[in-house]
């Protein structure tokens, strides 16, 4: 007979002594060692550690990002800031003694105010010209408002960020899976090998082989090893945790939504009216016409009405009301304020409109490219998968028996070893694009 039974080369590798199998046998054997484990799916989670899924990062990240924490409290800083805008100056008392030195009689110098020639209480309120405080108060209402979009867009911009990063983990872990188990089959062909060739039914290139694509598969796996350390470290840092603290290994991708194309429109309303971001420069444009309006309204005077009281020894003598009007007569000054006031309104609609325009564009663009890795999955999924199989078993049954060389055998294991890395990439892309959206739109989907 011209085959061998694989199992029992194997263990006459390791004893010396061979037995004949079947052919069917050896055909069984060799396509578990080889497509067994390539074709089962990814580990379910069934840890609860910090790092095996992206929703138990988001959920310590949102308790524990000092630059959260950082924006949150500037954002309560802001809205302080409106009850102070809208407040009155505080009122002022002045005091005058009026001859001190007591001229013209004969009591000696005083600073006490039943001892000097008279003494004068004055009490003065500043205040604004008619609206000024309310418009005062509307922007530092726009300012809280801008503070508190920027919070959620920090929020937002963190969030996407571990959610890539998260998916770029859970890539590296599962490449970094699939090269042990191509190991593993390497060892397993090439221990077959060197049993065919010691029977004189193959050469002994096809164990070097073997040996060489373990050796690739090894430097392949230092390459991951470090780029699994280094995404530790990276998500660490968005955790606010010291950058070796160590992390579970991702176990489970997020529950991808049903998203198409077509719901470009209905995504992009969800954008306009909920990016935190877009929100900020809605809040700063309104401040900037608030500001506007307030500074066309300096063109009017403000007010400093007072009392007065006049002492003369023990005894309150007179009463006076006083009423002071600032004349706003620099009037080249104002317009140059009223020209800045209006620019500043022109600048900030040409950035909210910039920037609606660039999210849309952003939102857009991944949208079409998560439609497309998820249609690239499905595809590799139902076709270039079992393709690959059929590949492997035809190039197994011919190697068996003798019309193909064991390269062909290897390009039929590189081949599904590819149809798996591209399905895991493309898992993994549309993970990266739907953190993307979600940044975009302010929210999960």
């Amino acid at each position: 007979m011209n085959r061998i039974d694989l199992q029992a080369a194997a263990l006459r590798c390791s004893t010396g002594v061979a037995r004949i199998p079947t052919a069917r046998g050896a055909r069984r054997l060799l396509l578990a060692a080889a497509i067994g484990a390539s074709l089962a799916g990814p580990l379910q989670a069934q840890d609860g550690a910090l790092g095996a899924s992206a929703q138990g990062l988001l959920d310590y990240a949102r308790t524990q990002s000092a630059d959260v924490a950082a924006m949150r409290q500037e954002a309560d800083a802001a809205a302080q800031r409106q009850v102070s805008a809208g407040a009155l100056a505080d009122p002022v008392l002045r005091v005058e003694l009026m001859n001190i030195n007591n001229y013209g009689s004969d009591a000696p110098a005083s600073v006490l105010p039943w001892q000097v020639g008279e003494t004068q209480y004055r009490l003065m309120q500043a205040l604004p010209g008619w609206g000024k405080r309310d418009l005062r108060q509307g922007v530092a209402a726009a300012d809280a408002a801008q503070a508190s979009a920027r919070t959620g867009a920090t929020w937002a911009e963190i969030a996407a960020r571990i959610k890539v990063t998260y998916a770029d983990y859970y890539r590296t872990v599962g490449s970094e899976r699939l090269t042990r188990e191509v190991i593993d089959l390497m060892s397993r062909l090439e221990k077959i090998a060197q049993v065919r060739y010691a029977g004189g039914l193959a050469a002994q290139q096809d164990a070097i082989r073997a040996q060489l694509e373990q050796t690739a598969m090894r430097s392949e796996l230092i390459g991951l090893e470090n780029d699994k350390r280094q995404l530790r470290a990276r998500l660490n840092a968005l955790l606010a945790r010291d950058w070796a603290a160590p992390l579970a290994e991702p176990q489970v991708l997020r529950p991808l939504p049903d998203l198409a194309a077509s719901d470009a429109a209905q995504l992009a309303d969800r954008a306009r009216s909920r990016n935190p971001l877009l929100q900020a420069e809605q809040a700063r444009l309104a401040g900037a016409q608030k500001n506007r309006e307030l500074t066309f309204a300096n063109r009017y005077p403000d007010w400093l009405l007072g009392v007065q009281s006049t002492q003369v020894g023990s005894r309150l003598t007179s009463y006076g009301l006083m009423l002071e009007v600032n004349l706003p007569l620099q009037q080249e000054s104002r317009r140059a304020q009223e020209r800045e006031a209006e620019a500043m309104v022109g600048a900030a609609q040409s950035r909210t409109e910039a920037l609606a325009s660039q999210l849309l564009g952003d939102l857009a663009a991944n949208l079409a490219a998560f439609d497309g890795a998820r249609r690239t999955e499905t595809l590799v999924e139902t076709q270039l998968l079992p393709q690959s199989e059929l590949s492997l078993r035809s190039a197994l049954a011919a190697y068996e028996n003798g019309k193909v060389d064991f390269a062909t055998v290897l390009d039929a294991q590189r081949q599904i070893r590819k149809a798996r890395l591209d399905r895991l990439r493309a898992q993994t892309d549309a993970q990266m694009r739907l953190a993307e959206i979600e940044r975009i739109l302010g929210e999960d989907l």
